[in-house]
């Protein structure tokens, strides 16, 4: 049997996509693969000073994009109250961009916003390419079918350099989530609920594939945030096979190929999905009719549960590490063990984040507040100004606003405390963001995790709560 038609073991979507993109593998098993796309903001600034020591220029301006997006403040006035060195890394992503040629979506720039929002929504992100950027929640553009992790700053000096950069084979995760979610749930809960089960240590050193029925049956914008959160599960990336439903949502898009070459690439990408036989190295199944509206009451986004559950007791955890990091955080969180999630106060919200801060979110969040009060102030910052102009035509703007809510402009905003936008230190925040450590959001500040139609319901009630009872009678 020749080369050409000797069969093929079955291969994965990881395996597919792996060795498509490798150059070549050393001894120890390394490979050095080719990058597609190269995402970079304002935190890149080391990667270009060491461009500059050197006296090199960006290897292929044409595959790398500057986005504007973690200290970007969203607030009208807020620029006027930043610190110097803040701006000046603001202006520094726009001054290497413009020097190195580099296409960037800058303060002030039309499409600005996060780059895990911006880059799906302008077609940068397509199934089958290999996608960096020096952010963990880079595992986001995985929903269109895309190998796509965060890399550190000398791995970002390394990309821009040579387009390529060194990594070791991951193992390999399937997990399935077959049935259908009950109404009134998001793929945030999904994701709380995988990361509750398996804990933030289970996946380590995996890529994952999410499949299953209640994977496919998600929207993009739901796939989108269950592979933003893959990384708090401790893996590599996650993925979701590309089908229909991504080929038309990256359909028009404005740097997805266009007319025949849109087709031309559908046929490549539907040799992506795994094959019937492949083998994985470890495999799971979850049921989404076991999964409900969750939220977190700790400070690992593994320490969540559902929304009608008491906060459990360390006693009770037979793991030692686990018990200690349990009081820990029950201490920070100013909870104790045993207390209804429902009786939880809180003192803001936040909606918004490169997990919940597309469309689709913005819609869940209003189709809550609609008509009500909000009983603690909150901000609203959609991920991209795109989102933004979208939900303004929509009149979301006009519901955040009258129920008493500050609607912002695009950027990481409170998710991350590094650019103005912070909780206060002591108080609480029911935030729709993707990470709940001690002083994530600022110094001293308390994160509960959640969807955006349970942040919009604590919003109205002033405490934790289920989201489908402020639901009841309205239309989805």
């Amino acid at each position: 049997m020749t080369k050409d038609t000797k069969a093929q073991a079955p291969q994965t979507i990881i395996d597919k996509i792996w060795a498509a993109h490798t150059i070549v593998t050393r001894e120890d098993g390394d490979c050095l693969l080719w990058v597609d796309r190269h995402f970079v903001h304002e935190g890149s600034h080391h990667g270009f000073a060491q461009l500059k020591a050197r006296g090199a220029k960006v290897a292929r301006p044409d595959l790398t994009f500057g986005m504007a997006d973690h200290y970007v403040p969203t607030r009208a006035g807020a620029e006027r109250q930043q610190p110097a060195d803040t701006r000046r890394m603001i202006r520094q992503l726009q001054e290497n961009t413009t020097l190195h040629g580099v296409t960037s979506f800058g303060e002030g720039h039309p499409r600005q916003g996060i780059a895990h929002v911006v880059a799906p929504e302008q077609g940068l992100t397509l199934p089958g390419l290999l996608i960096v950027c020096g952010d963990s929640h880079t595992s986001t553009h995985g929903a269109l079918g895309a190998y796509a992790f965060g890399i550190g700053a000398s791995e970002v000096a390394h990309v821009l350099m040579t387009q390529t950069i060194w990594q070791s084979r991951p193992k390999r995760l399937r997990l399935r989530i077959d049935g259908t979610l009950a109404p009134g749930l998001s793929a945030k809960d999904m994701a709380l609920s995988i990361i509750a089960k398996i804990g933030t240590g289970f996946a380590q050193g995996y890529a994952i594939e999410y499949a299953g029925s209640a994977v496919s049956a998600l929207s993009i914008e739901g796939r989108l945030t269950l592979c933003n959160l893959s990384i708090e599960s401790g893996s590599r990336l996650g993925m979701v096979a590309p089908d229909d439903k991504t080929f038309e949502w990256i359909r028009g898009r404005p740097f997805a190929p266009q007319g025949h070459a849109f087709d031309a690439a559908i046929e490549d990408w539907r040799k992506l999905p795994s094959d019937a036989d492949a083998e994985f190295d470890r495999e799971m199944a979850l049921d989404a009719a076991e999964i409900a509206p969750t939220v977190t009451w700790g400070t690992s986004p593994e320490h969540a549960a559902a929304i009608t559950a008491r906060i459990p007791d360390p006693a009770n955890e037979s793991v030692a590490a686990k018990a200690e990091a349990m009081r820990e955080a029950l201490d920070y969180m100013g909870l104790h063990a045993g207390m209804a999630l429902t009786d939880v106060t809180v003192d803001r919200v936040f909606i918004g984040s490169c997990t919940n801060s597309r469309i689709e979110d913005l819609r869940a969040a209003a189709a809550v507040l609609a008509g009500r009060h909000a009983k603690v102030p909150g901000l609203v910052s959609p991920g991209s100004s795109t989102v933004k102009r979208q939900a303004e035509e929509e009149g979301l703007d006009r519901i955040f606003l009258d129920a008493g809510l500050e609607w912002g402009g695009a950027g990481c905003s409170m998710c991350v405390g590094m650019n103005g936008d912070v909780v206060p230190e002591g108080e609480r925040c029911a935030s729709t963001t993707n990470r709940n450590f001690k002083g994530r959001q600022g110094k001293g500040s308390r994160t509960h995790l959640m969807s955006p139609a349970m942040a919009a319901a604590a919003a109205v009630t002033g405490h934790l709560t289920d989201s489908r009872a402020l639901l009841e009678g309205r239309k989805p």
